[in-house]
């Protein structure tokens, strides 16, 4: 377990420099006095937003935001509306507060991403993301002027955890093998798409090798005989559909050929080839062809095979029979997303406004009325695509729509006002109890969500509104090159509309309508300004081209905030001294910040028995605070504002004083405000501590405490570490190992930033280190382990470069890991080759137990159907700490079971046990205690690993904690840390036996050895 690191503790930092640095940290009992990291010059603060610049003033922002927590954060950030509309308009901004809701800072490797659901699930990428809504997320996000956010976004899934390696496995798709294809993803179309909002062509053009491999990435789903690609209806994001419920399987669908997939990937194609001529380099433009050829071809393939003449409509076609599904669904609307169909197509849209088709008043629905399917299982549970309105196809559909009717010729189907009507619908759904809401799915001809689980749905970030808005209703077409198009779908009866200061190529776009002059003042007709001046008017709707000038280059500066801990887990870890059942100090420092009841993210200190209460963040090892942000909860009732706050630093000596040199804003606490608290000089520490209070003792909450620091985008430093974990031993030492590279000749300061207790020693000359681009700088230290690290332990090793404008760190963890040789004594040893050993076998989860022999030196488990057991061996272990080390030969290969526990066990009714299920790839901890099962409690679910031949898995018991290993290539790495002592008293484990379990759906799983070594203390 990790030491004590409670606030208050007598705790040191220890930091290690190379170089001259001031002032001098006052180290460990009987070692000698280190450095403390350098602190550089004081410079101007950025800002806290970003710089809106020259623009109009049309009308009253504040008056928009009425209620708004963080009204600053929406000034400086997106486009302001003013609509005669009064339902569009109150969804329009509410949606941008479901999207700021939705924002997530992950930490420093991977930064911002964009949620879907505010709660965690179980089938998301780390960190959170989801890829089924992220071309929504990056449609919707392209008009927000931070571009930090969708920069990390992006790169989240093209270069970063989002593109890493998941399990092929049913749950989380078994056709696929990373992340960012878990689901359909119009990848290349929304950075493009991007970038004609934002103008950084260079960008979007940087990550073409990134699009490219993901494009390619779906070639195992395309039919090379039909040259089309294929898609399992739950892997689009759309399970229990119409053309599911006409397989054998409604839940994922028939695999099939579908409008979606195949829209995607022309979409992509064609976006990939204008990234490429938009580059120029040497081969670029025969590289283009070839994408635009295979567009080409696909559109081709696609009318012939999916578009049904009878139907006039583009239609699911069966993979395996190639059977045409009769029913239209709301899919078939999706090829002109992308400018796939042709003119001759149009008639497919005489659908969406069809009483039997689509149409509806919370409409439209996924599939046409006339289907057998419609409404089918609908209201029995969620999620049936079988006639239900939802958001996420919604998006789709008005999108193409828009894209009907200002790049196609006219046709007879739908009009401006089809849009308007469909979009107001559209509005109107996102309704609960009177207010803006949106959920899952909707009733198409009720006002009521039907799809809506509490804590879970709530602000479901699964679409697009403010894009449909901006990009539809009020007209503007973003264009590459320095123009955009206006052309409003607007009723031809308003009288009135604007847009205020869109971020648009780097400048202020501003596009206003006023049919007599008399609402904005600014004379009649149509008006569009760039940053502020008028530079277009005209005196009626019709479709105009306007020139913007050059795009101009706007970059935000990269920043990290070192408090945050999305995963919940290690360091950073917040405490505090009372906290609300409910609530919890890590959602304080989660990534996240939204100020909802119902899903929460905040720490309160609501029923406290104190007058005043602390929320305190130990980051495990020092850091530099120069930025502290905090984002306090006011539900207007309970927990309100603080009436002053404290703002504390951990003191060498491990004590608590307040943080120097505070410049605050605002000075004193307000309500729906974000409070900063500038500190210069910077304090480097290992904890920050807030002491927020009322003058009146009553409760208070925190959604956010952010410590931030600005990094020198020049500078590149890692340390080396497999996987981000550095092996060591108590009492051992261990080569820390850093390389620092740099865009430009750069004088840097290295320092390695270690946990109180711990120790380094330069390897290498001391001082400021030269780095150019042909020279990296490696650095060494020696890292000294406490002799009292306990096994599991993972402490975090900071390597902090500073410069003249920043700060780049990297952080790996340094984890005293298992080793067999460190428990001398044999306790039981089964090499299963001869009979079955007179092993204690009960039965488990109510199952029977299956057919257990030891054959050609093996364990051999058969079942035929779910079968499970736990097998305890007939010896006492001595006192002191024990290993339990499992090696399996073989999996089933069954689903969902395919498992092998290993622990310790007195029957199946008292247990501890660790757990590898080999069908979903993951691991936890199983633990009951007198019949009653207490996994929670000993440290929830999950640790994601993928066993291979040869691998070994193993437990140790230390106290009140069972650490879980996997052994691969001869290094053991940590799985999980099950505190069981929190569910049943360890001396009363002791005396349970060393045990092995098995849990199989089917046929045939065999363990090789199981062997059990003793640590007498």
């Amino acid at each position: 377990m990790p030491p004590d690191r409670r606030p208050g503790a007598a705790l040191l930092a220890a930091a290690l420099v190379l170089g001259p640095a001031t002032p001098v940290v006052a180290a460990p009992a009987g070692s000698a006095p280190v450095e403390a990291p350098p602190v550089a010059p004081a410079a101007e603060p950025y800002p806290l937003y970003p710089q809106v610049g020259a623009g109009t003033a049309l009308f009253d922002h504040g008056a928009k935001l009425a209620g708004f927590v963080e009204p600053d954060w929406y000034e400086a950030n997106i486009p302001f509306v003013d609509l005669p509309d009064a339902e569009v308009e109150d969804t329009y901004y509410y949606r941008w507060r479901t999207y700021k809701e939705a924002l997530k800072y992950t930490g420093p490797e991977d930064g911002w991403i964009v949620s879907e659901f505010l709660g965690p699930v179980g089938y998301s990428a780390p960190g959170g993301g989801i890829v089924a809504a992220a071309g929504h997320h990056v449609y919707e996000g392209r008009w927000l002027r931070d571009s930090r956010y969708l920069d990390d976004y992006l790169d989240y899934w093209l270069r970063g955890s989002g593109a890493g390696p998941k399990p092929a496995t049913d749950f989380l798709n078994e056709h696929t093998t990373d992340w960012a294809h878990q689901y359909s993803f119009w990848a290349a179309d929304a950075v493009v798409a991007r970038a004609r909002v934002d103008g950084r062509w260079d960008f979007a053009a940087d990550r073409l090798p990134e699009l490219e491999r993901q494009w390619a990435a779906w070639a195992p789903q395309f039919d090379r005989d039909l040259g089309l690609y294929w898609q399992v209806p739950v892997w689009d994001a759309m399970e229990y559909t119409a053309s599911a419920y006409q397989s054998d399987d409604p839940y994922h669908g028939g695999d099939g050929f579908r409008p979606t997939i195949n829209a995607y990937q022309f979409g992509d194609a064609v976006a990939i080839a204008e990234l490429l001529r938009s580059r120029g380099r040497p081969g670029d433009g025969q590289s283009a062809d070839r994408y635009q050829e295979a567009a080409r071809a696909l559109q081709s393939t696609v009318d012939r095979h999916l578009w049904d003449p009878d139907k006039q409509f583009y239609q699911h076609v069966m993979r395996d029979d190639r059977a045409v599904v009769p029913d239209r669904e709301q899919i078939g609307f999706v090829p002109w997303y992308f400018h796939m169909a042709p003119p001759s197509a149009a008639p497919a849209w005489a659908q969406l406004t069809d009483p039997m088709g689509f149409a509806a008043r919370f409409g439209p629905t996924t599939v046409e009325r006339r289907s057998p399917w419609f409404m089918h299982d609908a209201l029995v549970g969620c999620c049936r695509w079988s006639g239900p309105s939802w958001p996420y196809a919604t998006s789709q559909a008005l999108t193409a729509m828009a894209n009907l009717l200002n790049d196609y010729p006219a046709q007879p189907y739908v009009d401006r006002q089809d849009y308007y009507d469909v979009l107001r619908g559209y509005a109107l759904t996102q309704r609960k109890d009177g207010r803006p809401y949106v959920a899952e799915a909707h009733h198409p001809d009720e006002d009521r969500w039907i799809y809506d689980g509490r804590g879970h749905s709530e602000d479901y970030n699964h679409s697009t509104f403010t894009d449909l808005v901006l990009s539809g209703l009020l007209g503007i077409r973003p264009r590459s090159g320095d123009q955009v198009r206006i052309s409003p779908l607007a009723p031809a009866g308003w009288d009135h509309f604007a847009v205020e200061n869109a971020p648009y190529h780097g400048h202020n776009l501003s596009v206003a309508w006023d049919r007599d002059g008399d609402t904005y003042h600014r004379g009649a007709g149509l008006r569009v300004w760039v940053d502020g001046e008028l530079v277009h008017h005209q005196a009626d709707l019709r479709p105009a081209d306007v020139r913007v000038g050059p795009a101009r280059r706007v970059d935000a500066e990269p920043l990290v905030d070192d408090l945050a801990n999305a995963s919940g887990t290690g360091h950073p870890a917040a405490s505090a001294s009372h906290t609300w059942h409910a609530d919890s100090p890590a959602d304080a420092v989660d990534g996240q910040d939204f100020h909802l009841d119902v899903p929460s993210t905040r720490w309160t200190s609501y029923g406290s028995p104190h007058r005043q209460d602390w929320l305190a963040v130990d980051l495990g090892a020092p850091t530099r605070v120069s930025d502290v942000r905090i984002s306090f909860y006011d539900d207007g009732g309970g927990v309100r504002t603080p009436d002053a706050y404290d703002l504390q630093h951990r003191t060498p000596e491990g004590g608590w004083a307040d943080v120097p040199g505070q410049v605050r804003t605002p000075r004193t606490p307000e309500r729906g405000r974000l409070h900063r608290v500038l500190v210069a000089p910077a304090v480097v520490t290992d904890g920050l501590r807030l002491r927020p209070s009322r003058a009146d003792g009553g409760a208070v909450g925190v959604t956010a405490f952010q410590s931030w620091r600005a990094e020198d985008r020049r500078v590149t430093a890692r340390l080396r570490a497999d996987d981000g974990v550095l092996g060591v031993r108590p009492g051992g030492g261990a080569e820390v190992v850093a390389e620092v590279r740099a865009t430009g000749p750069l004088t840097v300061r290295p320092a390695l930033l270690v946990p109180a207790g711990w120790r380094a020693e330069p390897l290498g000359p001391p001082g400021d280190q030269v780095v150019t681009p042909d020279r990296p700088v490696e650095l060494r230290w020696r890292l000294h382990v406490p002799g009292a690290a306990a096994l599991g332990e993972r402490a975090p090793l900071r390597l902090m470069i500073s410069t003249d404008v920043g700060h780049t760190a990297d952080l790996v963890h340094a984890e005293v890991v298992f080793d067999p040789a460190d428990f001398t004594a044999p306790v039981w040893d089964d090499g299963f080759d001869g009979p079955l050993r007179a092993y204690r076998v009960g039965a488990r989860f109510g199952e029977p137990v299956p057919a257990l022999r030891a054959d050609g030196g093996a364990l051999v488990v058969e079942a035929g159907r779910q079968s499970a057991a736990v097998l305890a061996a007939p010896v006492t272990a001595p006192a002191g700490d024990l290993a339990v080390v499992l090696e399996p030969r073989s999996f089933a290969g069954a689903a969902p079971e395919d498992s092998v526990l290993l622990g310790r066990a007195n029957g199946p009714d008292d247990l501890v046990l660790a757990w590898y299920n080999n069908h979903f790839r993951t691991s936890a901890a199983d633990v009951r205690v007198a019949g009653r099962d207490r996994g929670d409690a000993a440290g929830g679910c999950c640790a994601t690993v993928a066993w291979s031949p040869g691998d070994r898995f193993a437990v140790v018991f230390a106290g009140g904690v069972m650490t879980s290993w996997v052994e691969h290539d001869g290094r053991w790495r940590g799985l999980r840390s099950a505190p069981f002592g929190a569910a049943v008293e360890p001396g009363r484990v002791e005396g349970w036996s060393p045990a092995i379990g098995v849990r199989l759906t089917g046929g045939r799983l065999e363990l090789e050895r199981v062997t059990v070594l003793g640590r007498p203390g």
